[in-house]
């Protein structure tokens, strides 16, 4: 079995806002074609995270890497090589879906190839004829998708979701779950927050559950039921409120 490359790497990873320690001394790793879902109440470090890969936050100790470029040390090489879906994705809501594609791809420095966004959007099932409508009419799925494929635009080795199945209904959200599995086939690395414990078991090839800044347990879904997941899960919980 090949072992893929790591793309994503926590090395003793913490953040702290005066006293509060929001995360603590995270090690995490993601590999080329993983999905690993950070699992965890509001609070629990998920989003912390997410904003020290990308740079919107310095780490008070450690590192992050992306592709072996440490963040803090060179944000701008580590940046071209991320795409990140927001909670809520931030569109212009005048300009079509296709213009706010272009404009998006641009801005990171990518030419804009026709047939190359025409084949994400397809592999993205896009409904026919959205593309051309203004992104202010758009569901929150469809925003979700279109941020996934502003990231697909940019050829990012890993793309950073946080909570992007929050909000939607049952029937969009399984259709995104179907669409993130996809993404990871093709390679990318995948780093989600989300405090659904059915939706990561359902994306995720690794759960990391986190409480109070700590990653407390990685699982491999696969191996249990998700009644199995939740009980370890809520275990967990109750053992550091005690």
């Amino acid at each position: 079995m090949t072992t893929q490359p790591q793309v994503l790497e926590a090395v003793g990873l913490t953040k702290q806002f005066g006293e509060a320690v929001a995360l603590d001394r995270l090690d995490l790793q993601v590999a080329a074609g993983e999905t690993v879902c950070l699992l965890g109440a509001n609070g629990a470090g998920k989003t912390t995270t997410i904003n020290l890969f990308l740079g919107f936050l310095e780490p008070s100790a450690g590192a992050a890497l992306v592709d072996g470029v440490e963040v803090a040390r060179n944000l701008s090489a580590a940046r071209k090589k991320l795409g990140y879906v927001a909670e809520v994705v931030a569109l212009y809501p005048t300009l079509t879906g296709a213009e706010n594609l272009d404009f998006f791809a641009q801005l990171a420095g990518e030419r804009v190839d026709r047939a190359a966004r025409d084949a994400i959007l397809s592999r993205l099932r896009f409904p026919d004829g959205a593309i051309d409508r203004p992104a202010g009419t758009y569901s929150k799925g469809m925003r979700q998708k279109l941020g996934l494929a502003i990231a697909l635009m940019k050829r990012a080795k890993a793309i950073l979701l946080d909570e992007p199945l929050s909000g939607l209904d049952p029937a969009a959200a399984n259709d995104l779950v179907a669409v993130l599995r996809e993404t990871a086939a093709g390679g990318t690395a995948l780093l989600i927050s989300t405090h659904d414990i059915f939706r990561a078991k359902d994306v995720a090839t690794r759960i990391g559950i986190m409480r109070h800044g700590q990653l407390l347990a990685t699982i491999d879904p696969a191996t249990l039921s998700a009644g199995e997941l939740e009980a370890i899960y809520l275990t967990h919980m109750a053992e550091r409120a005690a």
